[in-house]
């Protein structure tokens, strides 16, 4: 159930998603958050837990997490995969510490799928941007996965709103310093050269 605090930690967020023309429902239960997690495979870290407690954002590319099996929530879940299988077979990536790539395009899509499934889950956030569910505490960054093309946006759920959608919030203002790594993840982000400054604001990304 949604409490004053709760509501007041997510007060700009809100504002901001309000702005933007976003409708927001009323918060999600924990039985239905616990739904959620079941499909997602892990527990959601407790501050998406509490935003999504206090409002659910909905419409659009947000995912509905009251019709968890939905198919959009699906395609969310199986997107970062799929990109990078697109770019395995297209675009010649292969991740260094999976080894030698097999020679049949088969094989390497099954290393990829059996690794990519030992690294910390991908929560969808809003479209191609999700929260890392490891390590289950607040203040994951968020990333925005396009095939390999992945990057931070967002130190944490917070700011992420504020870059997301708040026009005097840029890309470079904020403190990618301070940035929680995330395994595998991160390193895919270093490895690419992007790292925490690599984001021109495209909308793509």
């Amino acid at each position: 159930m949604r409490t004053s605090e709760s509501t007041s930690e997510w007060s700009r967020e809100l504002a901001l998603l309000r702005r933007a023309g976003v409708a927001l429902e009323p918060g999600l239960s924990e039985a239905e958050l616990r739904a959620a997690e079941r499909r997602v495979g892990v527990p959601f870290p407790p501050d998406l837990r509490a935003l999504l407690a206090t409002a659910m954002p909905a419409g659009g590319r947000f995912p509905n997490w009251r019709a968890p099996d939905a198919p959009k929530i699906a395609e969310q879940l199986a997107w970062p995969l799929e990109g990078m299988r697109f770019d395995i077979e297209h675009n010649t990536f292969w991740w260094p510490a999976w080894g030698p790539r097999p020679a049949a395009l088969a094989d390497a899509f099954e290393v990829a799928r059996a690794r990519v499934a030992e690294a910390p889950a991908l929560i969808p956030l809003y479209g191609h941007r999700y929260l890392p569910a490891e390590p289950c505490e607040a203040g994951n960054p968020v990333l925005s996965v396009y095939q390999t093309d992945i990057i931070y946006y967002g130190t944490n759920l917070h700011s992420y709103f504020a870059l997301e959608l708040d026009p005097l919030v840029h890309y470079a203002s904020l403190p990618w310093d301070d940035v929680r790594p995330v395994r595998f993840w991160s390193e895919v982000i270093e490895w690419n050269g992007t790292g925490d400054t690599g984001d021109t604001g495209s909308t793509t990304r």
